[in-house]
């Protein structure tokens, strides 16, 4: 994730990254151009058609559907930064879970005990984060064994509710406690599966298809329309229109898949990095 001062205009302005689409862009904004240069030569200078022609009246096809499209990028910009912050309140959840798990169990459980949770609890964390970027770490697991051809999460809150359930058994957790205790190794699975809903659940297929082939339309049309006024001055515009129309659905496509390694994805290992901090933190007070 990238980190900014908002407050900084002149400098965000004139500022590239690697999020920026300008980059990955600029090869079809320069064959769009040479496009409607071609199209405005053949027109104007080949064919030599008169500004009188129909093909003027094309213009008012897209300032029709201008306004329809403007609804539809606002659409899908929204939808997709919906995703993006979904995925932030509920990893915010998962480590409030932590903590408030580690801090119950720091003042119920024995010393001898600390060890497993401060190493499972953080544990839990990065196995969610490696399992919605289909990973697997293969870090040395220290008190039980993983099966990476399974759900992994699953089975670190598998192995953490059975040792909570031994120590219930022992009587070092009385039945009041286990419940407040079952609640936070419950929102561990909720937040899984919330996440999983995101990641595996994308926008409808024929809705992205749909805006593309439209951006596509409208952009390659556009020459027919614009030529006679703009005469060669329409390189530059159409190129500058399909960045702007474009850079949206790339942007959309990058944000509603959150949990990845692109440049405007949640900061999912600073957040692990912090779980495992705290969580140490507290079992060592």
């Amino acid at each position: 994730m990238i980190y900014y001062n908002p407050r900084q205009w002149f400098s965000l302005i004139f500022r590239f990254n690697k999020a920026d689409t300008l980059r990955e862009l600029f090869p079809l904004m320069t064959c769009v151009s040479i496009y409607a240069g071609v199209v405005t030569f053949f027109l104007i200078d080949f064919f030599q058609i008169p500004e009188t022609t129909i093909l003027k009246k094309v213009i008012y096809v897209h300032q029709t559907i201008g306004f329809v499209f403007s609804l539809l990028l606002a659409f899908r910009i929204n939808s997709a930064y919906d995703r993006w912050w979904e995925g932030r309140k509920i990893w915010g959840s998962l480590t409030n879970s932590s903590r408030n798990l580690a801090i119950k169990l720091r003042h119920l459980v024995n010393e001898k005990e600390f060890a497993f949770f401060s190493y499972t609890i953080p544990l839990y964390a990065r196995s969610l984060r490696n399992h919605l970027r289909d990973t697997y770490s293969g870090e040395q697991q220290n008190f039980f064994a993983i099966d990476p051809h399974k759900h992994v999460p699953n089975q670190v809150a598998s192995e953490i509710i059975k040792q909570i359930y031994r120590l219930n058994r022992e009587g070092q957790i009385n039945p009041e406690q286990l419940v407040s205790i079952i609640a936070e190794i419950t929102s561990f699975t909720d937040v899984c599966g919330a996440c999983e809903r995101i990641k595996k659940i994308p926008i409808p297929f024929s809705y992205s298809v749909f805006i593309k082939k439209f951006i596509f339309t409208y952009i390659m049309t556009l020459p027919f329309a614009w030529a006679f006024d703009l005469k060669y001055f329409i390189m530059p515009v159409i190129g500058f229109i399909l960045f702007v129309f474009a850079s949206i659905e790339l942007i959309a496509e990058e944000i509603e898949d959150p949990f990845g390694y692109d440049a405007n994805d949640l900061p999912v290992d600073n957040i692990c990095e912090n779980i495992e901090k705290h969580v140490g933190e507290i079992f060592s007070a």
